[in-house]
């Protein structure tokens, strides 16, 4: 009688968790080795999301930032269930989901993301406009309009977190928004891209300037209204009034995580080991913003996309290693680099000795992140399309 095969259930679909799943179909298996990899998300789409912002001044459109996963996974063996996790039991192994059958695993992969923490601040849940999925460019793209049809003369905008998320969405409505905008960008520390190489954040800052965007710098949000924003700055309260609040600012892990009995800081990320395992249960790999990561070499791991990205390697390795009684690997980042959009083609770029800003960081963007994107058919279709479109639009 033939062994049945290992399942792996992998839960996220973003860069953490389908890079992952990619990967993990990619390995030389041997004959019957090859487990049965099932991904599960929520939504029916995977999210290129440093490439959320051209969605809102519409130089991308929704296809090319947000392919379906039975495109992505169609020449894959790979089995896609879209679903919402409603627990996890981590001694029996399997994973509830609402209104579907449970999913028994052996290898839990958790790569669920994070949220934005609406909750701290009296009326951000209501009234914020949080920006991390498709779905939120969706409801922020709905708001925007229903501003721009209205009468008003100026459309008052508080972005909220001076982080990437923040700076590059302020230089992208700032050109959506033009005469009409007015713009504050709200940061608890002392500047804006604290972990940002000096170039960038010098460059930033100038575009910022060159945009009419006001930085409130050491300040915090007391409290959100339908039409205001209560800022706290040294003591004092100040109350303006905002037709938008935008919330960028801070990252934790779900309730669904939270409640897990493993390892966690804070922030409800799951600390691991340096093979990004969950501390005392190595049959479960966690990566990207859920992940609270220290890698071989002692140093912490940001949460980023470029780090979901690496650890989705290691992940999908490690996971072959151990089912193939093979030594695991260290998790080792490399920081390649850093890329913010600054509007409507501008950019600025530091990686590896090399500066750039304006035109030429933003085509140079464009080409990283084509390359990155998840499967050889859906790099060639908005490869295209990006070739075609201006070509077209001489002629038009």
């Amino acid at each position: 009688m033939s062994k049945q095969p290992a399942r792996i259930c992998i839960l996220g679909g973003g860069f953490g968790g389908l890079y992952t799943a990619l990967r993990l179909d990619s390995l030389p298996w041997e004959g019957e080795e090859k487990p049965e990899i099932v991904l599960v998300d929520r939504s029916d789409r995977f999210v290129f999301t440093p490439l959320l912002y051209e969605l809102i001044t519409e130089e991308l459109q929704a296809w090319e930032v947000a392919p379906s996963f039975s495109e992505i996974l169609r020449t894959t063996n790979i089995r896609f269930c879209q679903g919402i996790v409603s627990g996890i039991d981590i001694e029996q192994q399997r994973v509830q989901l609402q209104d579907s059958p449970e999913i028994p695993y052996d290898k839990l992969v958790l790569a669920l993301g994070g949220e934005s923490p609406l909750d701290i601040v009296p009326g951000a849940s209501a009234y914020a406009f949080p920006f991390r999925s498709l779905a939120d460019v969706n409801r922020l793209e709905e708001r925007l309009r229903v501003l721009e049809a209205s009468d008003k003369d100026k459309i008052r905008v508080a972005i909220v977190g001076a982080g990437y998320c923040g700076v590059e969405l302020a230089c992208k409505l700032a050109d959506r928004l033009g005469d009409r905008g007015r713009f504050r960008l709200i940061e608890q520390a002392d500047k804006i891209l604290r972990t940002s190489p000096e170039f960038n954040r010098e460059t930033a800052l100038k575009v910022l300037n060159t945009k009419d965007i006001w930085i409130d710098l050491e300040t915090t949000v007391d409290s959100i209204t339908p039409d205001s924003i209560s800022l706290l700055y040294k003591g004092q309260i100040d109350t303006i009034p905002a037709e938008l609040v935008i919330w960028t600012a801070g990252m934790r892990g779900s309730n669904l995580v939270k409640i897990l009995p493993l390892q966690q800081n804070q922030r409800s990320q799951l600390t691991t080991t340096s093979t990004l395992q969950a501390i005392d249960r190595p049959e479960i790999f966690v990566l990207g913003d859920l992940a609270d990561c220290r890698d071989v070499e002692g140093e912490q791991v940001p949460a980023s996309a470029q780090a979901a990205f690496q650890q989705s390697d290691f992940v999908a390795w490690n996971i072959w290693a151990a089912l193939s009684d093979r030594p695991l690997l260290s998790f080792r980042y490399q920081n390649t680099g850093e890329i913010l959009i600054l509007g409507t083609q501008d950019a600025t770029l530091s990686s590896m000795g090399l500066q750039l800003s304006g035109q030429l960081a933003y085509t140079l963007r464009r080409l990283i992140y084509l390359y990155r994107m998840p499967s050889l058919n859906h790099q060639l279709r908005v490869g295209v399309n990006w070739i075609a479109n201006p070509i077209l639009e001489l002629f038009t």
